[in-house]
């Protein structure tokens, strides 16, 4: 048997920190990475975070026509998902970013300006762990890649669970586990060199991205965090794989 972290303790990777360490070192990776940040997602995904992104948000499904869609997007700094969402939904569809990092927060914006979004898309800074937003505000919530990055997952989720309009629905995209062991020794062999190496040449610093791959590897299996999801209140829990299981969307409710 592996032993488990203690409770004020959390992976950071393969160590294992104080939880309240935890976030400023995960500050530190994107603070280094914010500007190359979705160049670097092309570069290791080959393209395919596009694809992932954009099914996703179809499970989003924001309303077309003039029905008002509030969303609330967490860790999004960079304002890709937001963007999708805003873009697939009507005239009445807003979508709100809190992302811990001012970097990712402040490239997100200045992405947002050139791409046309000002004025559709609020940005701001804030902790998935205590969102500084009423109780029933957002008729969805999406995550897409951060939460594996949160030093208290459970509590996130039951910030989620907190902030969602009853009939609301948590939408979560994060790298997962793959169905076959050969495939997932293949995938692991290449994340572990090729990533960093890449990181490296684009970034001038392959560390972070060492990190970003460790966490993948310490992120609980679908199921279990499919409990996790469920323990924090949500009903009709699913996942479903993508990319035989490199990634999974997992779906909870507020009923």
């Amino acid at each position: 048997m592996t032993d488990q972290p203690a409770r004020n303790e959390t992976a950071f990777g393969f160590r294992t920190v104080e939880k309240g360490e935890k976030q400023g070192l995960v500050n530190e990776v994107f603070s280094k990475t914010a500007s190359r940040y979705d160049q670097m997602n092309d570069l290791m995904s080959a393209g395919l975070h596009r694809l992932w992104k954009d099914d996703f948000v179809a499970m989003v499904n924001p309303p077309k026509g003039a029905m008002a869609f509030h969303s609330l997007d967490v860790a999004g700094g960079t304002g890709d998902i937001a963007f999708r969402i805003v873009s697939a939904g009507g005239p009445n569809t807003r979508v709100t970013i809190a992302d811990i990092s001012p970097d990712m927060v402040a490239e997100g914006r200045a992405r947002s300006q050139r791409e046309g979004f000002a004025g559709k898309v609020d940005f701001t800074v804030g902790n998935a762990e205590a969102l500084a937003f009423a109780d029933k505000s957002f008729n969805a919530y999406t995550i897409a890649f951060g939460i594996r990055n949160v030093p208290d997952i459970a509590r996130a989720l039951r910030e989620a669970w907190r902030v969602l309009k009853p009939g609301g629905r948590f939408l979560c995209l994060e790298f997962s586990h793959m169905d076959l062991p050969l495939a997932q020794q293949l995938y692991d062999a290449y994340s572990f060199t090729i990533i960093p190496a890449v990181g490296k040449v684009v970034t001038g610093d392959g560390q972070p991205y060492r990190y970003l791959v460790e966490s993948i590897r310490t992120f609980p299996k679908q199921q279990a965090f499919a409990d996790m999801i469920t323990a924090a209140g949500f009903s009709r829990v699913t996942w479903r794989n993508l990319t035989g299981g490199v990634v999974a969307i997992h779906s909870g409710w507020r009923i």
